[in-house]
């Protein structure tokens, strides 16, 4: 085995996003494109020299390959250990469950979340701390700007290492330890959760789940947890072989592309439970029998019944949510005398809220829900949370919410998804919100007037930086909200997202369909930011 140089030059697109590096799998495909951007990773790191490393994706196409490179290039750059899930399989939840189990430096994770695979789907690549969690900004820049210099990488000239299953090899100098990724996270399960009373529950005869893994990492994960250690039936885990290209789906847990659960929970003799996780197992949807539980209100549940969890029965230090979530949770943890944050969209933002012990669980609207246990959302964290909920309390997910909304109003809450808009129209539209922004305050606008509005900035309370630029609120007197923001994780133009929230504390007013009770704020939406204008779309792409 020799270390091999190899001479390179700049690719001037490998810029990180909120969740990494995502570019469809052709572009990582490219000569040297993905080497760059690994050897980026180990030069922007301080004292790699014999460090450990946790390496595992979420098994979509070029997964498999992408791991045999980075091992070699670790090899190389004189890295001391890697940790790599069997069949090269890490949720990114269990990889940030073994960064902190081992005290790892790090891990590189793969995978492009919620969006599609295969041949020609997408893929992704990104660098997570010692704390399991995402980078810092700090951390993603200085990658990009070594990018954007890098004339060489190193890579060591062997054989691929077999990680069909567990065992040890060495590269070089390097150690390398294929391990079963499921074990660690379900033992770090069994310490939040009650598995004898959600066992009786699930085994009573009386109560009946369907988790639907979409063929994503989740499948193992979920066998594991709900049919041999909870005593579910088989057959309650779906779609639960791990595919390269998701079985031709779209690996995003909503409404629309979680169809076939959908259909299954809101046809006759529905399960009680219904939950899909996505590409990489981070996001989660909640549904009970005909009912859905948006992400908002899930989270606004979770922290209300905290303390029936063994995990949480200690109280929580304080609450964190994106700011285009639902203002559901906010009533939650003033009642409970805790502080509720508002932070950016990005779970790297909840990191140093965990880390400093400010929160304890955090959540945002497009389908993430997570606490301090890791660093990372955590899809099959939040199935168990309401699975243990639903055992001790005894009564269905729609019970739940109702007797919820009783207590705390509803938040009326939608997002619409305008897919792969092309970018400059987008960034006119975002442009001209921000300049209209500062004089909004008092408008009115039908019946509803403008009580604040601005381009969202957040001051990290811990560590006193800034982050601008995060979308566009409009908030009304009577509490209403739209928000309006472009997403960082697509890869073909731009994702323009809209944020409708109205709230209504009247329980007689509780039953009316979402989209009819935001009729209102949807049209204003539209008249204030001229989307069809801007974007030529007549409708969303994605309602959920």
């Amino acid at each position: 085995m020799t270390i091999r140089t190899v001479a390179t030059t700049p690719f001037t697109d490998q810029k990180p996003g909120t969740s990494g590096l995502r570019k469809a799998v052709p572009v990582f495909q490219q000569p040297h494109y993905l080497e760059n951007f690994v050897q980026s990773i180990f030069d922007s790191l301080d004292g790699l020299l014999g460090q450990t490393l946790v390496v595992g994706g979420d098994g979509r196409y070029y997964n498999r390959e992408a791991i045999q490179v980075i091992l070699k290039m670790a090899a190389a750059n004189d890295v001391g250990r890697i940790l790599v899930g069997c069949n090269g399989i890490f949720s990114t939840p269990a990889a940030s469950t073994v960064i902190r189990k081992y005290n790892a430096l790090g891990g590189i994770i793969l995978s492009a979340s919620h969006n599609p695979g295969g041949p020609n789907g997408d893929f992704g690549i990104k660098y997570n701390v010692t704390n399991g969690g995402p980078a810092p900004e700090k951390i993603t820049s200085a990658i990009f700007e070594r990018t954007k210099t890098i004339r060489e990488y190193k890579i060591f000239d062997t054989a691929d290492i077999n990680l069909d299953r567990p065992g040890s090899f060495k590269l070089g100098t390097m150690e390398v330890e294929v391990i079963d990724s499921v074990a660690p996270y379900v033992e770090l399960m069994q310490t939040l959760f009650d598995f004898d009373k959600i066992k009786a529950l699930l085994s009573s005869g009386n109560f009946r789940m369907c988790m639907d893994s979409l063929h994503a990492v989740t499948g193992p994960y979920a066998h594991a947890l709900f049919e041999k250690h909870l005593g579910a039936p088989e057959g309650t885990v779906q779609n639960g072989t791990p595919l390269e290209d998701f079985g031709g789906g779209h690996p995003d847990p909503n409404l629309v592309y979680a169809h076939d659960l959908v259909e299954i929970l809101f046809g006759e003799n529905a399960p009680d439970l219904g939950a899909a996780s996505d590409g990489d197992g981070d996001r989660n949807m909640i549904l009970g029998r005909k009912f859905f539980v948006t992400p908002s209100d899930s989270l606004a549940v979770l922290t209300a019944n905290a303390k029936l969890i063994p995990g949480y029965q200690d109280g929580l230090a304080g609450v964190a949510r994106s700011m285009p979530t639902s203002a559901a949770v906010d009533r939650v943890a003033e009642k409970l005398g805790i502080d509720c944050y508002e932070t950016p969209t990005g779970w790297k933002f909840f990191g140093n809220l965990l880390d400093a012990g400010k929160a304890t669980l955090c959540g945002e609207e497009s389908f993430g829900t997570g606490s301090n246990h890791i660093r990372e959302k955590d899809g099959l964290w939040a199935v168990l949370f309401w699975l243990n909920i639903l055992a001790v309390r005894g009564e269905s997910v729609e019970a739940i919410v109702r007797e919820h909304w009783k207590e705390y109003g509803r938040n009326y809450y939608s997002r619409h998804d305008y897919e792969e808009v092309k970018s400059e129209p987008a960034n006119e539209l975002m442009d001209r919100l921000r300049s209209m922004a500062g004089d909004m305050k008092g408008k009115q606008y039908g019946h509803y007037e403008v009580a604040y509005s601005d381009d969202f900035s957040y001051t990290d309370p811990v560590d006193g930086s800034v982050s601008q630029k995060q979308g566009i609120r409009i908030g009304f007197t009577d509490g209403s909200r739209i928000v309006f923001r472009l997403s960082g994780t697509g890869t073909k133009g731009a994702t323009l997202r809209v944020y409708i929230e109205s709230y209504e504390p009247d329980a007689s007013q509780h039953d009316i369909d979402t989209q009819k009770a935001l009729e209102p704020l949807i049209k204003l939406a539209d008249e204030i930011a001229k989307i069809k204008e801007f974007t030529g779309r007549d409708k969303p792409t994605v309602i959920t």
